[in-house]
């Protein structure tokens, strides 16, 4: 399933076609949304946005179409006229003097207006996007501090989306491991620079998944893998889905275990369990 940096750049590319043009033709798959159509032609795309799973549409008028993928739903981007080919039922159309963006399969779409985002049923249960609101090192640190968090074991708090919002699964192992954290670890258990370093972490794993579509992995360590004609599945992340192969810091092999009923990937060297019994 996607996480938040695909989800981010789902909305850049969305963003490209969409954002600062005017929208000439809209169509609804659903009958609740068809009075709308007429309402939003004519209207130009201000922002395109995500904010965890879920994409934000903004238009001029303050309006915004709120659309979550949920497990089946995907985006095509074509010229207009022609259509998307496949299976998969159309949901949403929005089309400029251009091109179309379709959102296929998905159902989870409603329209809001922007002062009423704060009362929607999931967006008001997220925390902030890290890749979309301006989130720094010192707000993440404040947030692991905070009495809401202090308690709770990185490894359920990672996936938590009141605590940040896009964080999944393969980015929970990834930035415990550059953080050089055992799951068990709570924040309240963390010295400051160890607080410092996982916020660091946090921001620049999360990031370099969103510029390198999914990679996790440092440079140096996956560069020689490419080379050597290893598939993407081994070279893509640091720890994630490479049970049983050496840590690129240390040799150790990577052991999986289940938290929170979801795979952990880590190194045992790298990330000792050094928290109180």
């Amino acid at each position: 399933m996607p996480e938040g940096p695909e989800i981010r750049r789902i909305a850049d590319r969305l963003g490209k076609v969409l954002a600062g043009h005017t929208i000439e033709d809209i169509w609804f798959a659903f009958d609740h949304l068809k009075p709308f159509e007429t309402r939003l032609v004519g209207q130009r795309v201000t922002s395109v946005d995500s904010w965890g799973k879920a994409l934000l549409t903004g238009f001029e008028d303050g309006h915004v179409i709120y659309s979550h993928n949920q497990l089946y739903g995907v985006w095509r981007i074509m010229r207009r006229g022609n259509e998307p080919g496949g299976r998969r039922s159309p949901r949403l159309r929005l089309s400029t003097a251009t091109h179309s963006a379709w959102l296929m399969s998905a159902s989870d779409i409603s329209l809001w207006h922007r002062e009423e985002l704060a009362e929607h049923p999931f967006l008001s249960r997220l925390g902030p996007d890290l890749l979309t609101h301006d989130v720094t090192v010192d707000d993440i640190v404040n947030r692991l501090q905070g009495s809401r968090f202090r308690r709770r074991r990185l490894g359920s708090l990672l996936l938590d989306q009141h605590f940040y919002a896009g964080i999944g699964n393969y980015l929970r192992s990834e930035i415990l491991f550059f953080a050089g954290l055992h799951e068990r670890y709570r924040p309240m258990d963390l010295d400051a620079t160890q607080c410092q370093r996982l916020a660091e972490k946090i921001l620049e794993v999360t990031a370099r998944a969103w510029r390198h579509a999914g990679v996790t992995n440092l440079e140096v360590w996956r560069e020689p893998m490419i080379e050597a004609g290893e598939p993407r599945a081994r070279w893509r992340h640091a720890v994630f889905n490479r049970a049983a192969l050496p840590c690129h810091a240390c040799g150790t092999p990577i052991e999986r275990i289940t938290v929170t009923s979801r795979r952990l990937y880590y190194c045992p060297c790298c990330q000792q369990d050094k928290t109180p019994a």
